[in-house]
């Protein structure tokens, strides 16, 4: 069986405890966290919670994980920003690595490609001193958009510790196909989050689609299967598969993720 890991953003805020509990019962090896509420969205009405305020959470997690045999694969938060330093967030990454994270995932929200491979290649030399690695993730709100830009992001970078972060909606909705992943060296691929879309938008902006309503694998028109065959067998695949609807409709986190996870490993055992 495929190794599987679920996203925060498919449980709207669940606090890190209840989180792994329910990655465990449902059979998943690993989860996605940040180090605090978001804020916004949460129709649980679940409590705030902060690793950086409160050390006995920070105890309690990393014991979890263990007691559940679940790892924590990713935690996101971090990103380029225009003239603001990489080097404030040393001690979040000091707070990842106490809780035995793999690695983390950055965005650039600074529109300068050379500014990026930059602010990236200083995230790449800060996790790498606390044994994380750094993979970079395609999206819609800095430069880079597709697969062309993210290799120039990785050969800028030119760091072992820095890979990129594939999701397949912003993959596939920015304008990436296959047969360029084809071309690709496979070697840069360090983490997938895997979900499912329409090709057509479905709401007024492409932000609220990405971070409230996505499908799971094969409900909508995104071609998955091609996709996953060509992704190396090492690299992490967590669902990032945020339902707002269900939630809306009184759906609790592990029924809506339930068949999520079926359909990934339908699609998964078949590559």
């Amino acid at each position: 069986m495929v190794d599987l890991g679920i996203e925060r953003l498919s449980v709207f805020g669940m606090p890190p405890l209840d989180f792994i509990a329910m990655t465990a019962r449902l059979g998943c090896q690993s989860l996605g966290l940040g180090l605090a509420t978001t804020g916004g969205y949460n129709p649980h009405g679940y409590p705030e919670w902060s690793f950086r305020d409160d050390p006995q959470l920070l105890r309690d997690t990393r014991q979890s994980l263990l007691d559940h045999d679940v790892r924590l694969g990713l935690v996101e938060g971090f990103a380029v920003v225009p003239d603001q330093p990489v080097t404030r967030y040393a001690a979040d990454l000091d707070l990842v690595a106490e809780l035995g994270c793999e690695r983390i995932a950055v965005v650039s929200l600074d529109k300068d490609l050379d500014r990026t491979i930059a602010g990236f290649a200083e995230f790449a030399e800060l996790a790498a001193a606390r044994g994380l690695a750094v993979s970079a993730e395609l999206g819609s709100l800095g430069p880079i958009r597709t697969l062309a830009a993210a290799e120039a992001a990785v050969r800028g970078v030119n760091h072992p510790a820095f890979t990129l972060l594939l999701d397949t909606m912003h993959f596939f909705r920015l304008g990436s196909t296959n047969a360029q992943l084809a071309q690709t060296d496979l070697a840069a691929i360090g983490y997938v989050q895997l979900c499912d879309a329409p090709w057509q938008p479905r709401f007024a902006t492409y932000i609220e689609e990405a971070l409230y309503e996505r499908l799971p694998p094969g409900a909508g028109e995104l071609p998955l299967a091609a996709f996953l065959a060509q992704i190396p067998p090492h690299v992490p695949i967590s669902l990032e598969i945020p339902r707002r609807s269900l939630a809306e409709a009184g759906v609790p986190p592990a029924e809506r993720l339930a068949p999520c996870i079926a359909a990934a490993r339908a699609m998964l055992d078949t590559r």
